[in-house]
């Protein structure tokens, strides 16, 4: 398997020297990315996916060790191959197999390690930039997702608090934290799988800034337009997104019921007000003690290095063209047409991130037509 991805890379640099101006350059070699060089090959589009990871695998190879296939909240299938199924197969081992399988067996044209660092316009050209090589485009589709951008709130008294801190992204796994005594920050899905893996083997302590919204019903495919249209709505009218995720409510899982039994589940504690060295400290005064604080609180959409473009509007969001009739494929950017977004506002899901690939070659292979024409 590796022989022929290597072997994809070496033609890729010797092409990469070659070209002087490619039709489209795909940033990221996620879900979105993968899906997006599959439709632009489909389309004809020459084009070549820049990917900031050593190797294959997106977001998923930095995924903590304890996840296994039976608890992520699902893989959508890469167009023309399923995605794994459920297993006990670590997370963070059958996705990255899954997508270097995927690349070689499609051809796709990956160069990493590239980390972007600014995408500059010239003239009719955008100019991604990576430290000292630079490529040329006619169009730009922008597949990085939010895990290089976490949320991680600040809190007065971080500075002195005498235990760790972790975020989502550098979550060390249960083993590493049986025992302590844990404040898990966050009304997510990753907050509750958290805590359905510590609350057994160590001291849980839940705090939220909102209530959490506990889901009682099935998700069907009504909720998840509905939602999906609220997240359109913010990012057509130029607002910062909201989660596609984070809106559909939470759900306790088999491997939970035991942190359930727990009660590690009721009655979470509303946000604190500082950090001490001790631990947590609310406004009346009390203190819970606390080894670690694990936040849980999300991710930010990693779009920073598209800054000098200009995308933003005057909401702080990038707004996006909307297309009618199909609430996932949002992609365009309003200020710069030759911008795509893929795993920005909508199509933020494995299942959107593919179907916004889908619109995004087509916009793009439209658009280098009629340049040519």
């Amino acid at each position: 398997m590796w022989r022929g991805v290597v072997a994809a890379y070496l033609s890729v640099r010797g092409r990469s020297g070659s070209v002087d101006v490619w039709d489209s350059i795909v940033i990221g070699a996620g879900q979105g990315g993968l899906a997006a060089s599959y439709f632009l090959n489909q389309r004809g589009v020459d084009h070549l996916v820049l990917d900031s990871n050593p190797r294959p695998g997106g977001a998923w190879q930095h995924r903590w060790d304890s996840l296994t296939m039976h608890e992520v909240h699902g893989v959508a299938d890469l167009p023309g191959d399923p995605a794994p199924g459920r297993s006990s197969e670590r997370a963070n081992v059958a996705v990255p197999n899954y997508f270097a399988d995927y690349e070689q067996r499609h051809e796709l044209r990956v160069v990493r390690p590239v980390e972007v660092t600014e995408v500059t316009s010239a003239g009719a050209l955008l100019v991604v930039h990576a430290g000292e090589r630079a490529w040329r485009t006619r169009t730009l589709v922008n597949a990085t997702g939010t895990w290089t951008s976490p949320n991680w709130p600040r809190y007065p008294g971080a500075e002195v608090f005498r235990g760790e801190q972790f975020h989502t992204a550098t979550y060390p796994g249960p083993e590493y934290l049986r025992g302590k005594r844990i404040i898990v920050v966050g009304a997510g899905a990753s907050a509750v799988q958290f805590i359905g893996e510590l609350a057994p083997i160590a001291d849980v302590a839940w705090v939220t800034r909102r209530p959490p919204v506990w889901r009682t019903e099935e998700f069907g495919p009504q909720t998840g337009l509905q939602i999906v249209t609220e997240v359109e709505k913010r990012v057509v009218a130029g607002l910062p997104p909201s989660s596609v995720v984070g809106a559909t409510g939470l759900m306790l899982r088999a491997h939970e019921q035991e942190a359930a039994e727990l009660g590690a589940y009721d009655d979470p504690l509303p946000i604190f007000e500082r950090l001490v060295p001790e631990g947590a400290q609310w406004a009346d005064g009390t203190v819970e003690a606390a080894d670690t604080i694990l936040w849980a609180t999300g991710f930010r959409s990693a779009v920073d290095h598209l800054e000098p473009l200009g995308l933003r509007g005057p909401l702080g969001g990038i707004p996006l063209e909307r297309v009618p009739g199909n609430v996932q494929a949002a992609t365009t950017a309003v200020h710069d047409r030759r911008v795509h977004l893929i795993g920005y506002g909508p199509s933020a899901s494995t299942i959107g991130a593919s179907r916004a690939a889908r619109r995004a070659a087509l916009e793009v292979a439209q658009q280098v037509t009629d340049r040519a024409s």
